[in-house]
């Protein structure tokens, strides 16, 4: 009973303290319904995380990573601030204190957006250029994370400011007159590296990989940097090409080839009998058959020349190495000739490889 009389006598003493323009009851309502929201939303922050890395990365859609790295990386302080603004909608607050609580809030929900972009940015950039053993392209890609940072969290900086009542206008149009000079200073820079973060997430090639370009460089690649990429080439020099000439040259890239084709013509004597010519396909197809990586395609007479009977032909070898596929190119040539010396077929000009 004084139990009772005693909780009475609070409520009515809570109902008549005022404090800043509420009743103190009022105020332990909101406490109350902060408290609640916001264990409800850490359970269902807590349960969705656990899930996500019960379910692991690998086998969620990639529509549904994202929501979830969010989920992950919301923070206490964030489910708290909503829980806050929801308990501030019960009471009646003054101008300023209004303007306290409104400017902490946008502070601390600024802070969480700026945790979920920086998740979102490295979420998108791991998935997609940074996969694999090539640690030049994870060197490009931290860069590119580093740079969205500082972009990101001078966004969220301005965007406080501002919050906070200071006039950010002319502090902004600074900002962009200096941005402009600075980016105008390092244009080159600017282009090599927006080029490497293309190489890196397009990756139309790797290390290790053989690459002819347009313009005539050949090479192999040794190293993939923000500025440069370095090949090594056939004679043994370094070659370092700048990232934004090498993304506007047409590449050939030999390293992702699993075969090559030798598209070869053979030129015989004009008088030579015609039952020896039909045996020049079966003798290619042979000379093939006799190198275990050579898979035969075709031979067939194609022309009748002033001096000569001219045989094309073709063939693959499984290969991606150059130097494995002209030792095996080299192979079936020999076998030809010395069937031609075999069955007395006489050539009428060597042997024309055309494409490799």
């Amino acid at each position: 009973m004084n139990s009772m009389s005693r909780l009475v006598t609070w409520f009515d003493f809570a109902a008549n303290q005022v404090l800043y323009g509420n009743p103190l009851i009022d105020w332990v309502y909101a406490l109350g319904l902060a408290l609640i929201t916001f264990g409800i939303l850490w359970l269902v922050r807590a349960r969705l995380a656990l899930r996500a890395h019960s379910l692991g990365d690998d086998t969620l859609a990639r529509g549904l990573r994202l929501p979830l790295v969010m989920i992950r990386h919301t923070h206490a302080t964030g489910l708290l601030a909503l829980s806050i603004v929801m308990a501030l909608k019960t009471l009646e607050l003054g101008p300023r204190t209004e303007h306290l609580t409104t400017a902490g809030i946008i502070l601390l929900l600024l802070w969480q957006a700026g945790i979920w972009a920086q998740a979102a940015v490295h979420l998108v950039l791991d998935t997609q250029g940074a996969s694999g053993p090539d640690r030049n392209a994870h060197s490009v890609v931290s860069a590119v994370q580093f740079i969205a940072r500082i972009v990101i969290w001078s966004v969220v900086l301005l965007l406080a400011l501002d919050a906070l009542g200071f006039k950010i206008k002319t502090l902004l149009a600074g900002l962009g007159i200096g941005g402009i000079a600075v980016a105008l200073a390092v244009q080159s820079v600017l282009g090599d590296l927006l080029a490497s973060v293309s190489i890196a997430l397009d990756k139309p090639f790797a290390l290790g990989d053989s690459l002819t370009l347009d313009n005539g460089y050949v090479g192999t690649v040794e190293a993939i940097s923000v500025k440069s990429t370095r090949l090594r080439s056939p004679s043994g020099e370094q070659l370092i090409i700048s990232n934004a000439e090498l993304s506007k040259v047409r590449i050939r890239n030999f390293g992702r080839v699993t075969e090559r084709r030798s598209v070869f013509r053979v030129r015989v004597a004009q008088d030579t009998p015609s039952a020896h010519l039909a045996l020049i396909p079966t003798i290619v197809a042979e000379a093939c058959a006799s190198q275990p990586s050579v898979l035969f395609e075709r031979t067939h007479l194609v022309a009748f020349g002033s001096y000569a009977l001219e045989f094309e032909g073709s063939f693959l070898v499984s290969t991606r190495d150059n130097t494995v596929f002209l030792d095996a190119q080299q192979a079936v040539f020999l076998g030809i000739t010395r069937a031609f010396e075999k069955q007395a077929i006489h050539l009428a000009s060597a042997l024309q490889p055309l494409a490799g």
